[in-house]
Parts: structure tokens; C-alpha cells; sequence
């Protein structure tokens, strides 16, 4: 437990908890109505691409148990691809294959999976094993992204992702997230994969943090985590600073990948980001709210006074880490 010492010096540097984070941020920012537009994957993606924002090809939605029937004719043009809930959270219910083997599936782990197991665990997305609040949902199938080769030293197997939390359109911090064996490859904090605070400014990893711990390094390759360049820096936070809007989320966090080929793409949205992206970067998220919200009072800009370009140069001019 913390003291009320402790406690304060945290306030004091602007460090939210979630109580604070749903009162001023969650509740004062997003109306609740947009909630699907972020909750459900398949209605973020088909946004997404009417926009032109890049996301994973979709290869197909299976809605219905009667859709299971025909999931072998959807697959057979496809030897990799990913299957996921479209109401899911946390990487729940994601399911990665890599290749075909005699027939067979094989996962991410190695794990070999017949066409019939394929459609129990879709059959178990349908009734609402995976989703928000356990209802009925879709199950989504799509491109699996390659990951660039800049990350082959500090990740273990999985892909990557990049969360960039956004003020109305203002990218404020910004996180690198890598899978560790423990997390099973995926980019997922609650199921053990790391943390690594990026500077907004340059794209250059900092910091990692792993079970709210501090570290330097990756703990499956004994690499360091920090000193890393992303490739593709601005258009990461150009991508991110134009979902709000996209969505008319005033405060979100936006999860992005880096595809060897294709580039930066956006994964998913969400409108209750966690805090432990705070301790990766070793920043209060709050502190950097009130810079933000003091340059809209300042400015007095209406909704869409300035481009996403603007916003994110702006927000790179004003949390360049020293």
C-alpha cells in the first residue's frame, strides 16, 4: 500500500489512477455513444478503410454458426492469417496461425490445429466466450502482419505493437509493446509482455517495464530495450492523431503495428487505454493533459482547428524528452 506521501508525490507529477483517469479523462472526453465505433473491431476497420487509414486486410466475418460450415472454402486461399473477436479485449480469443502443415494449422507456439478446432474456438467467439460483457459476438479473420526486422533483437516471437495515447488529436505519450515468451507472443502487458516508453519527439525507445517492475532488458533475448529508432516515427502519430476523427473520441489510445512490407497500420482503438504506459515512460499522463488543454484554452481552437499534422508537431515540439 502506498502512504499518503507517496500518494502526493504522484499527484504531484501528474500520475493518474483509474478513478482519476475515468472522471477526467473517459467521462469528460468521449461520449458514451461512440463506445461501439472502438468496442467493436469490425465497425473500427470498416471506418478505417472507408477513410483510407491503413488497417489489416479483412478476409472474411463469420457471424453465424451456419458461416463455421464454410470456414475450410474462406481459408483455402490463405496459409497464414489471424482470427480474433470483433468485441474482444486484451488479446483474449486471438488466434495467430503461421503456416499449413499436412493439412493441419499450424499456431504461433508451434501448436498444430485441425479445421475442426479452428471452428470450435470460432463457435466459442459466437457465444460470447471472449467478448465485452460476454455477448454474442463475430469473429473476425484477417492479414497476419509481419513484423519489421527493427524489432527482431528486443521481441519474441508475436508481433510488436506501438500504443500512442491521444488528447483530441494531440498524441501525448507513447508506448512499444513486445512480446516475451511468458505472454505467449503476444503484445498484451496483463499477460506478461513489456512495456517500452517511447519519446514522442524522435521515435526512440526508452525504458521498459514488465509486472509494473522497471528493467533495461528484454528478458527472453538480453537485449536492451532502450536506444531503439522506429522506423516510420511521424506517420505513426499522423495515423494516430487522425483517429479522433475518425471516431469523435476526444481521449483514446490508438494501437498500431509494423508491417516488413506494408508499414505502419492501425490494429485497434480504445477509449479506456490502461495507465501503465505512465511507467514506462517515467511521465505522469495528466501533466501531459494540462499542457494540452492549456494550449486549447490558449488558442481557443474549435474541433478541427488544426490538422493532425499540426497536432503532432506541435505535441512533438512540446514532450521532447531531454
Amino acid at each position: 500500500m502506498f502512504g499518503i506521501s507517496t500518494w502526493r508525490a504522484l499527484r504531484n507529477r501528474g500520475v493518474l489512477g483509474i478513478n482519476q483517469r475515468n472522471c477526467d479523462l473517459v467521462l469528460k472526453y468521449n461520449d458514451r455513444h461512440l463506445y461501439p465505433l472502438v468496442d467493436d473491431k469490425l465497425l473500427t476497420k470498416e471506418r478505417a478503410m472507408a477513410s483510407g487509414i491503413r488497417v489489416p486486410e479483412l478476409y472474411g466475418v463469420v457471424s453465424t454458426e451456419q458461416g463455421i460450415s464454410e470456414l475450410g472454402q474462406l481459408l483455402s486461399a490463405h496459409s497464414d492469417f489471424v482470427i480474433k473477436p470483433a468485441q474482444g479485449a486484451g488479446g483474449d480469443g486471438v488466434l495467430v496461425v503461421n503456416d499449413r502443415f499436412e493439412g493441419m494449422y499450424r499456431a504461433s507456439g508451434g501448436k498444430l490445429l485441425s479445421l475442426e478446432d479452428l471452428e470450435f474456438h470460432i463457435s466459442s467467439m459466437l457465444s460470447g466466450v471472449y467478448s465485452l460483457g460476454g455477448h454474442r459476438d463475430r469473429a473476425l479473420i484477417e492479414y497476419r502482419v509481419k513484423p519489421d526486422p527493427v524489432f527482431s533483437a528486443i521481441s519474441f516471437e508475436g508481433v510488436p505493437d506501438i500504443r500512442v495515447i491521444v488528447l483530441r488529436g494531440y498524441p501525448v505519450l507513447a508506448m512499444l509493446r513486445l512480446p516475451t515468451r511468458q505472454s505467449n507472443g503476444k503484445a498484451n502487458l496483463h499477460q506478461g509482455a513489456i512495456g517500452v516508453g517511447v519519446d514522442i519527439a524522435t521515435g526512440q525507445t526508452l525504458g521498459g517495464t514488465w509486472h509494473n517492475m522497471k528493467i533495461q532488458r528484454h528478458p527472453d533475448t538480453a537485449n536492451p530495450v532502450s536506444g531503439v529508432q522506429l522506423p516510420n516515427w511521424n506517420e505513426f502519430l499522423q495515423l494516430s492523431s487522425v483517429c479522433y476523427e475518425l471516431t469523435g473520441l476526444g481521449y483514446l489510445g490508438v494501437d498500431l503495428v509494423l508491417d516488413e512490407t506494408l508499414g505502419p497500420m492501425i490494429l485497434e482503438l480504445n477509449a479506456r487505454p490502461g495507465l501503465n504506459i505512465q511507467i514506462a515512460n517515467d511521465v505522469g499522463l495528466m501533466s501531459r493533459v494540462k499542457q494540452v488543454e492549456h494550449h486549447l484554452a490558449s488558442t481557443r481552437l474549435p474541433y478541427g482547428g488544426e490538422t493532425p499534422m499540426q497536432r503532432v508537431r506541435w505535441s512533438q515540439a512540446a514532450f521532447f524528452k531531454e
